[in-house]
């Protein structure tokens, strides 16, 4: 009769840090484009650029089984930047 309950405690903790694992990376790789685009860079493919003004924002989507992680990051643009 524990084995189930353990079965599911284990696989909710993979799914848990699978999650956190997914979501870092998209933090690091919105945060990664949205610093290149600031320096005048290319922009890593997967990541959707806008800017206005002194600012640029970074957006990346990434999906998980059943649910799809939106990470988005701002910058400011560097001096001389184009």
């Amino acid at each position: 009769m524990a084995l189930p309950a353990v079965v599911l405690l284990l696989v909710t903790g993979i799914g848990a840090v699978t999650a956190v694992t997914v979501k870092l990376g998209c933090v690091a790789a919105a945060r990664d484009a949205a610093l290149s685009a600031a320096r005048g860079g290319r922009v890593p493919s997967g990541a959707a650029v806008s800017g206005g003004g002194d600012t640029v924002t970074a957006t990346v989507r990434r999906s998980i089984r059943v649910t799809e992680l939106t990470c988005t990051a701002t910058a400011v643009r560097e001096p001389g930047a184009p």
